[in-house]
């Protein structure tokens, strides 16, 4: 039986140009590369994540594609896009899942292990 597997790495930049410390804003760059590391081609339908900021805030974001594409992704291709997110404090936390579709109709779930968001303002 065919297997689908996305695989999901994530890259973060702090973004400082973006960012006013001095009132509480701070933005990150992510880039997030998924790659069909499964048997069966498949696509990427929606997205959820959970960002937390060092006060326990919690926001989470829903919805369909990522920056406007759903991509469908062959076994052994990969998708690369860049994101950004604000966030209250210097330091912080993001992860989630991707809702993923086999060709088909088999739905599945990629998940986006938890990653750091750290201003470099909080490595002093």
């Amino acid at each position: 039986m065919a297997r689908p597997e996305f695989t999901c790495t994530v890259k973060v930049q702090p973004l400082p140009e973006q960012s006013d410390p001095d009132t509480g804003q701070h933005a990150f760059a992510y880039t997030v590369t998924i790659v069909n590391s499964g048997d069966i081609a498949a696509q990427l339908v929606a997205r959820h994540w959970i960002i937390s900021d060092q006060n326990g805030e919690v926001h989470e974001v829903r919805g369909l594609a990522v920056v406007g594409h759903q991509p469908l992704l062959k076994p052994g291709e990969r998708f690369e896009y860049t994101s950004w997110t604000p966030l209250a404090t210097p330091t912080g936390t993001m992860r989630g899942t991707f809702f993923c579709m086999t060709e088909d109709a088999h739905a599945f779930e990629a998940p986006i292990p938890e990653f750091a968001l750290v201003a470099p303002s909080a490595l002093h």
